[in-house]
């Protein structure tokens, strides 16, 4: 059975497109003058098949409890390993604590005023038009050859880029919060978190509409 969308969007969103061998941390994909290429690669932790690595008799499933990303480097090195290098459980570590780590960038960044915390938000921001700019559905690419995949490197993006960045933007300010006293920039900070919840909501199911990001927000946290 393949892998199902829900699945691959979960595994690579979460572990924000990187490899999850501690102290790897490689960037799954790429960009050459050629085009966009995936290098990620979606590992079982426990074998699809009995004769496979960490294998058993039932074999294991496609599905995100039993998945792993990996950069092909270290899923060669671990599959080829003799049995009993990388258990199951040790495989299953590394993805928690790399997941950890990805859903807790800058819950710990403390500021000791609101300007220094306004312009890191703001340079999250930035980094996130970016990406949109570079390969969004309206990005010179996307517009100018349709057929491109463009669209596919853009799908990743938002997964591992993007939300990602939303939700680090929400712990910096969480962390931050006692530097946030105008009303104006609370009442935005609100408006972003409902836009971030119901953007992941939108990207992993494809609802039918959400919360679009509110330019207050921008406009409060810009450089």
């Amino acid at each position: 059975m393949a892998i199902n969308t829900i699945d691959t969007k979960i595994l690579w969103g979460r572990a924000g497109g990187r490899c999850s061998k501690p102290s790897c941390g490689e960037d799954l994909t790429a960009l050459v003058e050629t085009g966009r290429y995936i290098v990620g690669e979606m590992a079982h932790v426990i074998g699809s098949k009995p004769t496979a690595a960490r294998g058993t008799p039932e074999g294991g499933e496609d599905t995100y409890d039993n998945l792993i990303l990996l950069c092909p480097t270290h899923h060669t090195h671990i599959d080829k390993a003799p049995d009993g290098t990388y258990s199951i459980a040790l495989l299953h570590e590394w993805k928690k604590a790399h997941e950890e780590t990805i859903s807790n960038a800058g819950r710990t960044a403390k500021y000791d005023c609101y300007e220094k915390l306004r312009i890191a938000v703001a340079r999250i921001l930035v980094a996130n038009k970016s990406i949109f700019d570079s390969c969004g559905p309206r990005s010179a690419t996307a517009q100018s050859d349709p057929t491109s995949n463009a669209y596919l490197l853009w799908e990743l993006r938002r997964i591992d880029r993007i939300l990602p960045n939303n939700q680090k933007i929400l712990n910096i300010i969480d962390a931050n919060i006692d530097l946030v006293s105008d009303g104006a920039a609370i009442h935005a900070i609100e408006k972003f978190r409902i836009h971030a919840e119901s953007y992941e909501r939108h990207v992993y199911y494809r609802m039918d509409s959400y919360e679009l990001f509110p330019n207050e927000f921008s406009e409060i946290f810009s450089l």
